[in-house]
């Protein structure tokens, strides 16, 4: 039996990475455009405040979502989340594999590069709290700015993830025999989301962005069929909130999605809509 993805090691696919240079190399150029794109011009915006503009993107309904300091964990799982599925990937099929993840990692540089898009004309952020009990908020407090929240990149990387692999075992015929790991893994990038909100990272707002952000990037693995699949799932497994605000969250995600992927129709480029809504969120 297949042992699940979450079992990976994430140091040996990191070696793994690191002994061959082609995924090396792609290693490399991912990680310049995630430090680029995320943190250097994150953290240049926090130390010249006033280059550009920031929108609060708070939501009234992520007052119905508790703050909930022991999703922590879980959020802050999201990078090894999608290492570990490279892993699998190298471990399952060796060199046929080594073409997959190098796609995978490449499409994962341009990922930021893409969001990076609005974040260079719009910052945006959602009222987190300064939550300092637990040592890893300490981490998020340090090296997350808190000015990148739509799109929401944390979204966008792990509905890649799961799409991508989706794709990879379709081209390799292998559709049934990892059908139980493509459960693993989107049901892994809806717990990382719903964690997502219940630490405060971003709002549900965030999240319908991330989502029209990952149409326009892949409608072919990210369909508008998908999106309300993956919203559907969404707090299927938790108590909180109550089942009458989980219906008004997910609703109110899909409605939001819809309605950036219709001003797309009539926008002269895919952040518009986006852009948009940052100058007049509501």
């Amino acid at each position: 039996m297949t042992k699940p993805v979450a079992e990976e090691s994430l140091g040996l696919t990191l070696l793994r990475i690191a002994a061959n240079p082609v995924l090396r190399n792609a290693g490399i150029r991912c990680l310049k455009s995630i430090f680029y794109h995320f943190f250097f011009f994150q953290y240049k915006a926090a130390l010249f405040p006033g280059l550009l503009p920031v929108t609060s993107v708070d939501h009234p309904l992520d007052g119905a979502i508790p703050f909930s300091p022991w999703w922590v964990t879980r959020y802050l799982d999201f990078v090894a989340f999608w290492v570990r599925l490279m892993g699998f990937l190298l471990r399952t099929y060796h060199r046929k594999g080594i073409g997959p993840v190098l796609d995978f990692i490449d499409s994962m540089g341009r990922l930021y590069a893409y969001a990076a898009q609005v974040y260079t004309k719009n910052l945006s952020t959602t009222n987190r709290p300064r939550y300092l009990t637990h040592p890893r908020f300490l981490l998020i407090h340090a090296a997350d700015p808190h000015l990148m929240c739509i799109p929401s990149l944390h979204v966008m990387v792990v509905i890649r993830t799961y799409t991508a692999f989706r794709a990879i075992i379709r081209s390799l015929g292998d559709t049934e025999r990892f059908a139980p790991e493509l459960e693993e893994i989107k049901q892994g990038a809806v717990t990382i989301t719903e964690a997502l909100l219940y630490v405060k990272q971003h709002s549900i707002n965030c999240v319908a962005a991330a989502m029209y952000t990952m149409t326009c990037f892949d409608q072919t693995l990210f369909s508008p069929e998908e999106a309300n699949d993956f919203v559907s799932r969404l707090f299927m497994h938790t108590q909180r909130p109550t089942p009458q605000d989980k219906t008004l969250i997910r609703n109110y995600i899909k409605e939001r999605y819809r309605g950036f992927l219709s001003a797309a129709a009539g926008a002269s480029s895919w952040e518009e809509p986006l852009l948009q809504f940052l100058r007049s969120p509501g």
